[in-house]
C-alpha cells in the first residue's frame, strides 16, 4: 500500500529557512486540504445521512482513533452538548489509551486490536450505533480491528482516513478517504492530515445536528448558557425572534434555559 501520509516531504533543509519562509511554506500546504475535502464530499453525505438517520431512532454515533485522531474526535464529541444541549452520550469519541491519552502519549495503546471493541462494549454499542474510525494512515490497529468486529455485529461503520485505498477503507461500509499529499515535516499527520479530519469531523457533527433539528434558521438554539458570553447571544437571539427588549428577553431566557424554549414560550403566550 503506498502512504502518502509517510512520503518525503516537497521542502528540504527546513532547519535553514527563516521564520517566515516557514510559516509561509506551512500555509501554502494548508490551503491545499479544503480542495481536498471538497474531492471527498460525496463519501461524506451518505453517512452524514445515515447517521442522522440512525440518530432520529434513537442511535447514537461513535467516534475511534489514536493519537492525533483520536483527539480529534474526542473534541468533536465533547462540543456538541454545548453547541447543540445534546445529552453527553448522543456522540461519544473514544482514544487508545483513554483519557490519558489526550494529553500524554500512551505507548503501544494504538497497537493493541482487540481494546477498541472493549472500549466500544463499555457503552454497549449495538446496532441502532454508527461507528467512524478515523486514522490517516488507516492502517492503526485498535481502528481497523474497532471496525472489523462491529461490521461483524451490524454496525454502521465509517471512517476518515488520507491515504487511498487504505485497510481502513477497505473495513468501513462507508469510508472517507482524502488524499492530502505530504507533511511539510514528513510524517507529521497532526498537520495536513489532521487539519484533514478536523473539517470533516466538522462537517459530519454540524450537518447531522441540523437534520436533527438542533439548528434554526442558522442558530444555535439550544447550546448550553455556560458563560456570560453565551447568556448574552442568547438573549440577542431571544430579542430577535419575539421582539422582546433585552432585559425581558434576558429574564424569559434565564427562566426558560434555551434559546427555542424561551421563543417558544412567548409565541405560546402570544396565542
Amino acid at each position: 500500500m503506498t502512504r502518502i501520509t509517510e512520503s518525503e516531504s516537497n521542502y528540504r533543509n527546513l532547519q535553514n529557512k527563516s521564520t517566515l519562509e516557514i510559516l509561509t511554506d506551512i500555509n501554502t500546504e494548508d490551503q491545499k486540504v479544503a480542495l481536498a475535502v471538497s474531492q471527498s464530499i460525496n463519501q461524506i453525505a451518505p453517512l452524514a445521512d445515515i447517521i442522522a438517520d440512525k440518530m432520529i431512532t434513537g442511535g447514537r454515533l461513535f467516534y475511534i482513533g489514536a493519537g492525533t485522531s483520536g483527539r480529534l474526535g474526542v473534541l468533536d464529541a465533547s462540543e456538541c452538548p454545548p453547541t447543540y444541549g445534546v445529552p453527553k452520550d448522543w456522540v461519544i469519541g473514544l482514544i487508545a489509551g483513554g483519557d490519558s491519552a489526550l494529553r500524554n502519549s500512551v505507548e503501544k495503546a494504538e497497537d493493541d486490536p482487540g481494546q477498541a471493541w472493549k472500549d466500544l462494549c463499555h457503552y454497549h454499542i449495538n446496532e441502532r450505533d454508527v461507528l467512524i474510525g478515523i486514522a490517516a494512515s488507516g492502517t492503526t490497529p485498535y481502528v481497523l480491528n474497532g471496525l472489523k468486529t462491529a461490521n461483524i455485529h451490524n454496525i454502521v461503520t465509517g471512517s476518515i482516513s488520507c491515504n487511498p485505498q487504505s485497510p481502513l477503507s477497505a473495513v468501513a461500509r462507508f469510508p472517507i478517504e482524502v488524499v492530502v499529499g505530504p507533511e511539510y515535516v514528513t510524517g507529521s499527520t497532526r498537520m495536513k492530515a489532521g487539519t484533514a479530519q478536523k473539517l470533516i469531523l466538522n462537517m459530519i457533527s454540524t450537518c447531522v445536528m441540523i437534520k436533527l433539528g438542533r439548528v434554526l434558521d442558522n442558530r444555535m438554539v439550544d447550546m448550553q448558557l455556560s458563560n456570560d458570553k453565551l447568556v448574552d447571544r442568547g438573549v440577542l437571539m431571544v430579542a430577535n425572534n419575539t421582539g422582546l427588549t433585552y432585559e425581558e428577553a434576558k429574564a424569559s431566557l434565564l427562566k426558560h434555559g434555551s434559546v427555542r424554549k424561551a421563543t417558544e414560550a412567548f409565541f405560546s403566550k402570544s396565542e
